[in-house]
């Protein structure tokens, strides 16, 4: 376990990562500061690494809290036909399903483009 500068918990391994604002667990955080800051951006990207060999499509940086990204994760699998999750901020669905997720994130508003190779 390590303190902050504040002396607050920074880390569990009960919890995990742990809100600097409010200082609960970021799966509970409920402040400002549970949302990702980024340019905007919303990144989608074909993965192979760590994965057994398998195809994972990852959408990176979409500026939602943890419930709103969630129902956005289940539109793009129920869109793209396959299984997937949501980890860390991230939506990450079996296969590479960059050609479906890019048109499918525009109509839904975001801006979004192609990451990676």
């Amino acid at each position: 376990m390590r303190y902050g500068k504040e002396g607050g918990l920074v880390y569990s391994t009960e919890h995990g990562q742990m809100c600097p604002g409010c200082r609960q667990p970021q799966a509970a955080c409920s402040c400002a500061s549970a949302l990702p800051a980024g340019d905007g951006v919303v990144r989608v990207s074909c993965q192979r690494k760590g994965r057994g060999g398998k195809t994972v499509t990852l959408v990176r940086g979409v500026p939602l809290a943890a419930d709103a990204l969630a129902v956005l994760g289940k539109q793009l699998r129920a869109a793209c036909g396959s299984g997937g999750t949501v980890k860390d901020g991230d939506i990450e669905i079996q296969g590479d399903h960059v050609d479906t997720v890019l048109p499918k994130l525009a109509a839904l508003g975001y801006t979004a483009k192609r990451s990676g190779g």
